[in-house]
């Protein structure tokens, strides 16, 4: 333990990761007696987390990497760092953790802390540009004392490209609440598919999260839509919105072109708190994205015991067993989505299997609490080096 009560700064670019990422980590600060304010730009989730205890000073956070808007929001954070003293300043997303973190440094922090939710480039995009925010990665590093990384292949990639040595690099994987995604403290599901309108005997394919292209959403409702006719107990769920301050591109158009052939049986929820009841009517759980850090949805599906469909990609592929616990298909291939949904609408029972399997697997891996004391734990560790220098 370190010798002193520690002042942490909590900083991403947007109050939507704050609440539904980063409060965990928070309180679990707060129980070792560390003074903890999370930093984000305002939004309509600010006000509800004040209330309910937390310290968030609200300062508005770039989210792309404008030169000017850069160099503004820096001496921004350096004139906030250099008034509140952080011991550490520990960064999220990656636009707002490259200019915090050279904030930090220049406003004289002792630890500056990058957890990657998974870096933005990814095999899946053009040469030049995962060049580019690679080279963005690499120019963060030299700011950076501790890099945490969900994903093991992201921590890999982090050594092999000299974003950070080894020694400064960890893997803290993902986790969620157990008691809260257990299946049987989700209810009734009978209750939520009455609320929904979803009739029992259907057969529900869901999805939780940002409704925007990255997700994989276009060719996820492509691949539901070739299905549509063939296997009218076919349902889709989608639960989440694009966020107004969301730079990914929308799926409007491609969910116009759904529900005309979907009708009723495409019930879009939006933003919403109650993931685990939701999650409790599906029978199979989807996410197709082009990338990921350690995705939690997956995760919270899994613990509810559902089969999941995801793509080959870091971070989906450590968590989905394939045949195992789910299936993975290449990415932005909705050929290769619809024949893995069908599989599991012509076999219900199997599907059902997987999903046992999976809770199996995430009870063992995906405790939330392992994960905030794993971290908190190197921090100490770190802070008791830097205090016997």
């Amino acid at each position: 333990m370190t010798s002193k009560a520690l002042k942490v700064c909590q900083l991403c670019a947007v109050d939507f990761t704050l609440k539904k990422f980063l409060l965990p980590l928070i309180d679990g600060m707060r129980s070792r007696g560390w003074s903890v304010k999370a930093v984000c730009s305002d939004g309509p989730f600010v006000l509800d987390l004040r209330q309910r205890g937390y310290e968030i000073d609200a300062i508005p956070i770039l989210r792309s990497m404008n030169p000017a808007k850069a160099i503004y929001s820096i001496f921004a954070l350096i004139k906030y760092f250099k008034r509140e003293h952080f011991d550490i300043v520990h960064v999220h997303t990656p636009a707002a953790a490259l200019i915090a973190r050279i904030a930090a440094k220049m406003a004289g922090v002792p630890m500056v802390i990058y957890t990657a939710h998974g870096f933005y480039f990814h095999d899946n995009m053009p040469w030049w540009k995962y060049k580019l925010f690679l080279f963005m990665e690499k120019f963060g590093g030299y700011f950076t004392d501790l890099l945490f990384t969900q994903s093991a292949e992201d921590a890999d990639v982090a050594v092999s490209e000299n974003i950070l040595p080894k020694s400064q690099v960890m893997v803290i994987g993902n986790g969620v609440d157990v008691e809260r995604f257990d299946p049987e403290n989700a209810g009734s599901s009978e209750k939520t598919r009455v609320e929904l309108g979803i009739p029992r005997e259907s057969f529900v394919l869901g999805f939780t999260g940002r409704l925007v292209r990255e997700k994989g959403l276009v060719e996820f409702l492509e691949a539901a839509t070739e299905l549509a006719d063939r296997f009218p107990q076919l349902w889709i769920l989608l639960v989440g919105e694009r966020l107004v301050s969301d730079h990914a591109g929308g799926v409007e158009k491609q969910l116009a072109v759904a529900r005309n052939i979907f009708g009723a049986r495409l019930v879009s929820t939006g933003f919403r708190e109650d993931i685990p009841q939701l999650l409790s009517i599906i029978d199979l759980f989807c996410l197709p994205s082009w990338r990921e850090g350690m995705p939690r949805s997956i995760i919270e599906a899994m613990m509810l015991a559902k089969p999941v469909l995801a793509t080959d990609i870091r971070g989906s592929r450590e968590e989905v067993v394939a045949e195992e616990t789910g299936l993975i298909v290449t990415p932005q291939s909705p050929e290769a989505l619809a024949g893995a949904m069908e599989r599991f609408l012509l076999n219900p029972e199997w599907g059902a299997r997987l999903g046992k399997n999976g809770r199996k697997r995430a009870l063992k891996i995906y405790d939330e609490r392992r994960v905030v004391a794993m971290q908190i734990d190197r921090i100490d560790q770190e802070m008791l080096r830097l205090e016997s220098r």
